[in-house]
């Protein structure tokens, strides 16, 4: 068997709602997407919901060899960009091309990937992200309460422009969960805009109301100094890592015990660079959470790790492309079923459909880095969310 060709096609989607968070509250609810196709000469192609035109580049490192040997094609890729390394586009080029392999690698065992990936059952726990600085009181209450409806007793929010907001939201928060368990899991995330003596003294202010699980991102990602200042004087634990692209860079937050949860996901080069970033962490006792994606479709993996916590749901609509898939959340877990691969189905009509759609402007996703980060507070101006 060899591996013949590709297709990737790109596609601006319309979310159900916007997302944002500190640095870029407005929020947006344009996002651009990918979807890579990994073709073989017995006619079985693999998929991933992700790809840029780095892939371009990448396509002839992998052209022509087994597509089973999943991880040795990574490594080949890796090993190619040695000098300009895996950052960036080629990060997620390569995280792609793994991805699609592996869901190739499940079809052609005609099993689904969590089993392939060594999991013993498909099934890993979750908990509610709003990536929503931008929704209102009534709405937050509403995302969370769906979630909780599903058994989900735990969640994020988004905090860092005021206090007294962030107090109120998180509150609005815990409420929701309550219906699930007396005292949920709470987290919040401030996306690296404080500094970590910011950190510091405004999670120990919110640790005042609230118990909370985990604060996120509390320094720069890299800042493994700033990270471990924190971890050591505030009682939540320290989550970061999401922004980082591989074990090479993971290695001196894990090493230096500046972070107490590692969030990981297809962003650590795809499925095989996460479970080398989570199998480090095992070695150190720390547990790692599996980022948000479209359709839970990294779901299979966060179910094969032993140090697995929680995975992150989003669910702002990223799948107006799919047919179906194959997951859905039950009693607070991810639910995986048995359709061989990642149990994702493409409509080419949807997509086309999608793909036609001129919104004539672009995405303000990736989010800017807001003015005054990690100097200054810069509030929520008037106008800027439509809640204040």
């Amino acid at each position: 068997m060899k591996i013949t060709g590709y297709r990737l096609e790109k596609l601006t989607q319309q979310l159900d709602r916007a997302i944002g968070d500190s640095n870029f509250p407005a929020g947006d609810d344009l996002m651009d997407m990918a979807i890579l196709w990994i073709d073989t000469d017995e006619g079985i192609s693999g998929m991933a919901p992700a790809g840029n035109d780095a892939i371009a580049s990448l396509f002839h490192v992998i052209e022509g060899k087994d597509p089973r040997g999943v991880v040795g094609l990574w490594k080949d890729m890796v090993d190619w960009v040695h000098k300009g390394n895996n950052e960036g586009a080629v990060n997620g080029a390569i995280a792609a091309i793994d991805v699609a392999l592996w869901d190739l690698k499940a079809k052609l065992a005609d099993e689904p990937l969590w089993q392939t990936l060594g999991a013993r059952e498909g099934r890993t726990k979750a908990y509610a992200s709003d990536i929503g600085y931008n929704l209102s009181d009534e709405e937050l209450h509403a995302f969370y309460t769906r979630m909780a409806d599903h058994g989900v007793d735990g969640g994020k929010i988004k905090v860092g422009l005021n206090m007294d907001d962030d107090l109120r939201r998180i509150g609005i928060m815990r409420d929701a969960f309550r219906k699930v368990k007396d005292r949920p899991y709470l987290m919040i995330d401030s996306n690296e805009y404080w500094s970590p003596k910011q950190s510091i003294r405004y999670i120990n202010q919110i640790e005042e109301h609230f118990e909370i699980f985990w604060a996120e991102e509390p320094a720069r990602r890299w800042d493994y100094d700033g990270l471990r200042q924190v971890s050591r004087n505030v009682s939540a634990a320290v989550a970061s890592g999401e922004n980082l692209n591989d074990i090479g860079q993971m290695y001196p937050l894990i090493s230096q015990q500046a972070i107490d949860v590692a969030n990981v996901g297809v962003g650590h080069s795809g499925i095989t660079g996460a479970r080398q970033v989570s199998n480090m962490c095992y070695a150190y006792e720390i547990p790692v959470s599996m980022m948000n994606c479209p359709a839970n479709f990294m779901a299979p993996l966060a179910a094969a790790l032993p140090n697995h916590n929680m995975m992150e749901v989003v669910d702002p609509g990223r799948e107006g492309a799919f047919e179906s898939w194959d997951n859905h959340i039950e009693d607070g877990w991810i639910i995986m079923g048995n359709k061989p691969g990642l149990g994702i189905e493409v409509s080419e009509e949807k997509l086309k459909a999608i793909q036609a759609v001129d919104f004539g402007r672009k995405p303000g996703f990736p989010f800017p880095r807001r003015e005054g980060a990690g100097l200054w507070i810069k509030d929520i101006e008037p106008g800027e969310v439509s809640w204040k």
